[in-house]
């Protein structure tokens, strides 16, 4: 039967596509990471924000520690084979039970990798910062923001004088010894070389000790727009693209979030669908262990397509 016939939007099903082709599926291989969404409140709003942060969203709440602690309990308990600790946002520093949370996860042993835009929030809390980077740094990570090389890109972005303030963040992380690593975006339309190289001659400049050629020091994102049209992925794409569902990030990853007004977080399947409740998975790691439907424009755009994802490992 084509379901496509029917009426079915693109996305809609999790079994079929609206061409009435099998929807691709991805199976849980092993929980090596698993992310917590701090919360969706934002120091600054940007322009095209996949997740929707600002000063005044805040749909996700903010996490306390005996959250984070809780699922940190049941890795324990079932021995589940989690490596490292990812925390995003909004920006993870405007929740001010941060450098405790890190604290804990950190003395557990994790590798944590914390994904923010480096400015006022963090720098707030730079003599905690240095307390764990002289614990734990061997451990601790952070990813920074910085859509473009170029600052009247990345400021068209996010606004006027965020990109000096970023770099401040970023030069104080590197004169301390933190291990630091770049977000970038496609937003200047260059090719990954020249985007390379563009933002090589910055960090150089700066005395910034940055690998721009290495992939997981300079990570340059896709683009993710909710009006984009991307192709489904259905089970024979896997074969077409040459690539397998152990490759996609819900293959070894979940996130935490708390929808605003619930009594308890949430385990979805991805970092990047906080809201869309089909990727709700349940309360626990081991409910959350079901395989996901790629059933959202983002699976596509970013994921499958795009050939990204949010954390990587160290080794």
């Amino acid at each position: 039967m084509d379901f496509g016939t029917l009426g079915r939007a693109k996305f809609d099903d999790p079994l079929f596509t609206a061409k009435g082709e099998r929807r691709a599926h991805v199976a849980l291989t092993a929980l090596e990471t698993l992310w917590f969404n701090t919360g969706t409140l934002c120091n600054i709003t940007c322009q095209n924000c996949y997740i929707e942060s600002s000063p005044r969203n805040d749909r996700l709440a903010y996490l306390s520690l005996d959250d984070v602690r809780s699922y940190l309990d049941e890795i324990r308990a079932d021995k589940l084979p989690v490596r490292m600790i990812g925390f995003t946002g909004g920006e993870p520093f405007m929740n001010a039970a941060m450098p405790a949370i890190l604290e804990e996860t950190l003395e557990r042993g994790f590798e944590v990798l914390v994904l923010t835009n480096a400015m006022r929030p963090m720098m707030r809390h730079q003599k905690a910062l240095r307390r764990l980077q002289a614990a734990h740094g061997g451990l601790l990570r952070f990813r920074v923001s910085l859509d473009d090389h170029r600052p009247d890109i990345h400021d068209a972005e996010r606004g006027k004088g965020s990109f000096a303030k970023a770099m401040e963040g970023l030069r104080f992380l590197s004169r301390e010894g933190f291990q630091v690593e770049i977000a970038g975006r496609r937003l200047g339309k260059e090719p990954d070389h020249l985007a390379r190289a563009g933002y090589k001659a910055l960090f150089q400049a700066e005395g910034i000790a940055i690998n721009c050629d290495d992939p997981v020091q300079l990570v340059i994102f896709p683009e993710m727009s909710p009006e984009a049209d991307p192709p489904e992925i259905t089970e024979a794409c896997w074969g077409i693209l040459h690539k397998s569902p152990e490759d996609v990030m819900c293959a070894t990853s979940r996130m935490v979030v708390r929808r605003k007004g619930e009594d308890r977080p949430k385990v979805v399947a991805c970092t990047l669908i906080a809201y869309d409740e089909r990727f709700e998975m349940g309360s626990t790691l081991a409910e959350a262990s079901a395989p996901v439907a790629l059933n959202h424009r983002y699976c596509a755009t970013f994921c499958v397509l795009g050939g990204a994802a949010c954390g990587t490992t160290k080794g």
